[in-house]
């Protein structure tokens, strides 16, 4: 898969999962400790309304604090869903070109940041699957691509304490299972 589809199909898994969140789900944990569901999709449809400024070369002084807060308001599927489909326009439309992204750790080329957004949409697609007792399987294309990513970034990302440190898995463990415990989950 090129970059392009890997970053979509993660978004298609994400939105799909929360397409099937309940009215009375919300409020649920997620393994990301201290937060809910609704914080949890509150977090990467902030990422998804950050996104289309920055993959057109604004810096995240220009862009201010207007995603800031709760940006679910009171229809939050439907918000996450269009903020996810701009995110996904928008990274389309920019990665060709492949500019610089002006994040607040550095300055990233647009592939390198289109792969953080493939990872996090699909880690936190599992996330959100775990709280809502959704399906959790992740695709193995998508599995194997961001495994291969995350070993040059995995360090980097534990000691900014972006994620938690590595439960233990068994020797047997699938790849999806290897995946999530590089990221600080359990499965």
């Amino acid at each position: 898969m090129d970059l392009d589809t890997l970053y979509r199909t993660s978004v298609e898994g994400w939105s799909g999962r929360v397409s099937g969140i309940a009215d009375d789900q919300w409020d649920l944990p997620t393994p990301c400790s201290d937060w809910t569901v609704r914080d949890l999709v509150n977090h990467v449809a902030g990422e998804d309304l950050w996104t289309p400024p920055l993959v057109v070369g604004k810096t995240i002084a220009e862009v201010g604090d207007q995603f800031d807060g709760d940006v679910l308001g009171a229809d939050p599927i439907g918000t996450a869903q269009s903020a996810a489909a701009a995110a996904v326009t928008a990274t389309s439309a920019a990665l060709p070109g492949n500019g610089t992204v002006h994040l607040s750790f550095g300055d990233f080329p647009g592939s390198e940041y289109t792969l953080q957004l493939f990872a996090d949409h699909l880690i936190h697609a599992w996330d959100l699957a775990r709280a809502i007792g959704a399906d959790e399987r992740l695709g193995t294309e998508l599995v194997t691509s961001c495994a291969t990513w995350f070993g040059a970034v995995e360090d980097a990302y534990r000691s900014a304490g972006a994620i938690a440190a590595r439960p233990p898995v068994p020797g047997d463990a699938d790849a999806q299972t290897v995946l999530l415990a590089r990221f600080g989950r359990q499965a």
